[in-house]
């Protein structure tokens, strides 16, 4: 018997659920030192949910860390995206519904000045990278993979950021480059990182932000910056050699200048696991 697409008892693949991410939002964030554990837990028990996770739209949040060995594993550009290349100890990452960012900017712009004027602001950090991003595409490993939408809710063990530069057109021509050319199917073929997920930045962050109530570090790039976010089930050490052979390939074959490869480890929710270990 041949069921209808639509019967509900059919398990169906990635594509066929209605809710998608249309835009994300990156921090990378530097507590000063000495605030490591007090930043840590303001941020987590309370920015992470008043200043994101309770806004309109906004569906899902992760917490990533780079200790010291994991900032010594990076390389790319000084400066291009972390000024130095180092800088950068935690990584939020949010997921906006598709068709709803503005929903969730105008709303987020109200918050964070309510936040800070009512003193849940926390002074002792300093903003590296903190930029929102449009959605470009997704590449997957599996046949039936997780979803982009749930990465965040998955508990991957690591992930992988990476930042280019193209040398022709946009970041969508770019990511369509990098997907036919067979480079992304390279990179994931026979590995643990199991999802790359690829974002251009949206028009107001290609410079700084001048509406934001403290500086937001560096700028998100123009037309041709595509970063990608490489989930990785497993020791996302083990995966960095396959990153150098990718992004040199794309040196080589001037498909783009590589500004930043970052890994960082699944923060544990509640804990100060690795504060200790930033520096």
């Amino acid at each position: 018997m041949t069921l209808p697409d639509n019967y509900p008892l059919t398990a169906r693949g990635v594509d066929d659920y209605p809710v998608k991410v249309g835009s994300m939002l990156l921090t990378m964030v530097d507590p000063h030192e000495g605030f490591e554990s007090a930043y840590n837990r303001w941020y987590e028990r309370d920015h992470y949910i008043a200043g994101c996770l309770i806004g309109p739209y906004n569906f899902a949040g992760s917490r990533w860390v780079a200790t010291r060995e994991m900032k010594d594993l990076r390389w790319g550009v000084e400066g291009a995206v972390a000024d130095p290349i180092d800088a950068g100890s935690y990584v939020a990452i949010y997921w906006i519904e598709a068709g709803h960012h503005e929903d969730w900017d105008a709303w987020a712009l109200k918050q964070v000045r309510s936040l800070y004027g009512n003193g849940r602001g926390f002074s002792e950090r300093a903003h590296v990278h903190t930029v929102t991003f449009d959605h470009v595409g997704d590449d997957y490993r599996d046949a039936d993979p997780v979803p982009v939408e749930l990465a965040l809710d998955h508990a991957y063990d690591g992930i992988v950021a990476v930042w280019l530069d193209g040398r022709e057109g946009d970041a969508a021509a770019l990511h369509t480059r990098l997907r036919d050319s067979g480079a992304l199917k390279e990179l994931l073929d026979g590995s643990d990182i199991e999802i790359a997920s690829s974002w251009t930045p949206r028009p107001e962050f290609r410079n700084s932000r001048d509406s934001a109530p403290m500086s937001l570090g560096t700028p998100g790039g123009q037309e041709n910056r595509l970063c990608q976010l490489f989930f990785v089930g497993g020791d996302v050490r083990a995966a960095l050699p396959r990153f150098r052979t990718y992004t040199d390939r794309l040196g080589a074959e001037a498909v783009a200048d590589t500004l930043l490869v970052a890994p960082f480890l699944r923060t544990k929710v509640g804990t100060d696991l690795y504060v200790d270990q930033l520096w």
